[in-house]
């Protein structure tokens, strides 16, 4: 149950910030810290895609992950109606997006951080590390920087989730960060598995 309390929480700080600031520096800041308080309980995934990265490297059962992604989505929802309370509830999203350009840059950005997240996280290289969370914080705030403006820099189904109810997202995009953050984070699992073969 501890490891599911700690998805919930990491997810609805992470998802919160993302709607009290749409701060890339802050957002990868509050996963950073999130990811240090609760690593060594959960695994700190707090984004659907990498604990289906983290299920194809071999690191959690499937009926762990399938729990995990449910708290994560439902830390997203809780942390979006914080936002709402504090303020108030938002007119009709605007967002205008280059579809191509949009699905592209949610599969690159959720590789990117999916692919970071197996390699300081789980590889056996890289046990007992002290960087592994500030490795992961300033990927999002790298890929916020360079993708924020083409698809609004989810890389993550939970932060999307969250970020329509708000209304920051389209629901008619939603689909976008369903489909992309999840072939990322499958892609970066593929491409782990194959680079580390012995590491199991």
């Amino acid at each position: 149950m501890r490891k599911y309390i700690t998805e919930f929480i990491g997810t609805f700080f992470l998802v919160l910030t993302v709607g009290l600031t749409g701060n890339p520096l802050a957002i990868g800041a509050a996963l950073m810290v999130m990811i240090y308080a609760g690593g060594h309980i959960s695994g700190a995934h707090y984004n659907p895609a990498v604990t289906l990265a983290v299920l194809l490297r071999g690191k959690i059962s499937g009926a762990e992950a399938i729990i995990y992604m449910g708290v994560q989505l439902a830390g997203a929802i809780a942390a979006a109606l914080i936002v709402i309370v504090f303020k108030g509830v938002p007119p009709e999203a605007s967002q205008q997006l280059d579809i191509t350009k949009a699905m592209i840059a949610e599969l690159l950005g959720t590789f990117a951080l999916a692919y970071v997240v197996l390699n300081v996280a789980t590889a056996k290289a890289n046990a007992g590390n002290s960087y592994f969370g500030l490795a992961i914080g300033f990927t999002v705030l790298a890929m916020a920087f360079c993708f924020g403006d083409f698809s609004g820099g989810a890389f993550n189904p939970a932060v999307a989730l969250g970020a329509s109810i708000m209304k920051l997202f389209a629901w008619n995009n939603i689909w976008i960060y369903l489909v992309f953050c999840f072939a990322g984070g499958a892609l970066a699992a593929i491409i782990f598995n194959l680079n580390n073969p012995e590491d199991k």
